[in-house]
């Protein structure tokens, strides 16, 4: 494997560690699931739906969001949003990753 590879694979590990906070963040109000695909992608963080849907789909089974169907343009479209429980925990795993980024930030100086 070379060292592009190498990179490449551990930057993708990090991007999965960051894409539930991600989603968590932007789902304070209600979104359909393109939707907040194209608002990852346009803040920086491009993720495939064969990635995000299953997660939406377990964060909901955890309790962090709920969805709802709408019929829009003649096709039902799952709408997500934290759900109460969501609401409480997304400060404190801001929190917590703050606190993640100021010890690397240490360990790295």
């Amino acid at each position: 494997m070379t060292h592009n590879e190498n990179f490449d694979n551990i930057v993708q590990e990090l991007r999965r560690g960051v894409i539930v906070l991600a989603v968590l963040t932007q789902l304070q109000e209600e979104l359909y699931g393109y939707t907040l695909l194209k608002r990852l992608s346009e803040k920086g963080l491009d993720v495939d739906q064969g990635t995000l849907y299953p997660l939406l789909r377990r964060l909901e089974s955890q309790g962090l969001l709920e969805s709802l169907w709408r019929l829009e343009e003649a096709r039902p479209r799952r709408y997500y949003i934290l759900s109460q429980t969501g609401k409480d925990l997304l400060p404190r795993l801001i929190e917590e990753w703050r606190k993640i980024n100021m010890m690397l930030e240490t360990m790295a100086a």
